[in-house]
């Protein structure tokens, strides 16, 4: 799924939108920082508060790439309208011991993904003094995968359309606006591991529950960021998530149809190489 965590990424080192590839430098290193909340797992009715800050670096090699809006990515196939590569995805670990309705089970682990991308670019627009923008629908099937740092466990697969409009110049040149939609399916054992209740876990007020494969939910993002200096962008966030109709709003760990998730952050470039190519 669309973590919030690959949303901060990808505003981050969102380049600016253009009619065609811009000279951009082979690679950048830097730092960022930013302070979320985000509902603990999906459909949950509690939110964690998380605050990061780490480097970044960004490399735009012929085949293999790092950053530039995803995590990593190796890419097998790029023309003007179309792009196939490998990315991946991470999410943040939560306490149950600190959520109501899991209390008394196993904690959720660190959560990534990894699997194909197919990036089609659907259109361009040109709207002169109030900047360019593209629409482009990104498809992916990813396996998922949960770690303590000391285990890994295979979560099962999601397939994730996601329909991305980027604007850039819409106040100025330089402020940039990101727009997604993206319709969630997984396979059940990932939606074993958010909402299955064995019968060693059920209580009084936590039925037994078999959690089944399905539809998981639709995630409504925005971003929009902005250049301080040629080196310092700083950005907001927000995700808006739907999860009526999910396959298993029955689970007495699936608690709230719409949730959220928000927050602000910064990334400051400190080296570039001289070295420029075409991405």
């Amino acid at each position: 799924m669309k973590t919030v965590l690959m949303l901060i990424m990808g505003i981050a080192s969102t380049q600016l939108v253009a009619q065609e590839k811009e000279q951009k430098p082979l690679w950048e290193l830097g730092v960022f920082g930013a302070g979320f909340q985000t509902p603990e797992y999906p459909a949950s009715d509690q939110n964690q508060t998380n605050v990061i800050g780490a480097p970044f670096f960004i490399y735009r090699g012929e085949v293999f790439r790092l950053g530039d809006g995803s995590a990593a990515r190796a890419v097998a196939l790029e023309k003007d309208w179309i792009e196939l590569d490998l990315s991946l995805d991470a999410a943040f670990n939560a306490d149950s011991d600190e959520n109501d309705a899991r209390q008394g089970m196993p904690d959720l682990d660190y959560l990534f993904e990894l699997g194909p991308q197919l990036k089609l670019r659907l259109s361009q627009y040109d709207f002169g003094r109030f900047g360019k923008a593209k629409l482009s629908l990104d498809i992916q099937a990813r396996a998922a995968f949960s770690t303590d740092l000391s285990n890994f466990d295979h979560r099962g697969y999601v397939f994730h359309p996601e329909l991305n409009y980027q604007h850039q110049g819409l106040f100025t040149e330089k402020t940039s606006l990101n727009l997604s939609i993206a319709p969630i399916w997984a396979t059940e054992k990932l939606h074993d591991y958010f909402y299955q209740v064995d019968p060693s876990f059920a209580t009084q007020s936590r039925d037994e529950f078999e959690a089944e494969g399905g539809y998981l939910g639709t995630e409504l993002s925005l971003g929009l960021s902005h250049m301080m200096t040629d080196d310092l962008r700083v950005f907001l966030f927000g995700q808006i998530n739907l999860h009526a109709g999910a396959e298993n709003e029955n689970s007495p760990l699936f608690k709230d149809k719409t949730t959220y998730a928000f927050g602000i952050g910064l990334s400051w470039r400190l080296y570039q190489s001289d070295e420029k190519v075409r991405r």
